[in-house]
């Protein structure tokens, strides 16, 4: 099968996430500081959640680049990667309108560990539909394993101080911005 309806798909409901996340931030009602402080949480968590969403588009579309064919498996694999990245919008608002409470700030790690296993599973079934040159470029994916654990702690310390929780999404965050060229470079190679 080919790929283009998945990355043509995946673009569009990527493109519709980050739309809903935007509508729902709301104008400052009034022209001072003091008007703006009550939005920041709000719009700090739509930063934090826009970086997530960048980093897994671009990793996505490296990933489908390196991928020469898609099964049924992988596409539902692929559906559900966009399931949970779905839900970034619903725990972006519950987060940021809360004021980082702790549920909302476990809830959030929550949907951030489930789309991590998701594209693992995502990148499992591309595997196995034949596709060597993502089977040499992926390795032993650290930087992901890492990432897992860290949501995995942030989500209980949400409930002891969701500060903690909210630099370890940053902290994760942070890392995937350091491009990851295991897929660029084996692409290249003659």
């Amino acid at each position: 099968m080919s790929k283009a309806r998945l990355e043509a798909f995946s673009d569009g409901v990527f493109a519709v996430i980050i739309t809903i996340m935007v509508l729902e931030l709301k104008a400052p009602h009034g022209a001072d500081w003091d008007a703006v402080r009550p939005l920041l949480p709000a719009f700090l968590t739509y930063v934090l959640s826009y970086v997530f969403l960048g980093i897994y588009w671009n990793n996505h579309h490296h990933m489908m680049h390196a991928t020469d064919r898609v099964n049924g498996a992988s596409l539902w694999a692929n559906l559900h990667l966009l399931f949970w990245l779905s839900l970034v919008p619903f725990v972006t608002g519950w987060m940021g309108d809360n004021h980082f409470a702790a549920l909302p700030t476990a809830a959030y790690g929550a949907v951030l560990f489930m789309a991590g296993i998701a594209y693992v599973v995502l990148q499992g079934r591309l595997l196995n539909a034949g596709n060597p040159r993502l089977a040499a470029a992926v390795g032993h994916d650290i930087k992901g394993r890492v990432s897992a654990v860290l949501y995995l702690a942030a989500i209980p310390l949400a409930f002891v101080d969701p500060w903690i929780a909210d630099g370890i999404y940053a902290v994760v965050a942070m890392t995937w911005l350091v491009p990851d060229r295991r897929i660029e470079r084996k692409i290249a190679e003659p």
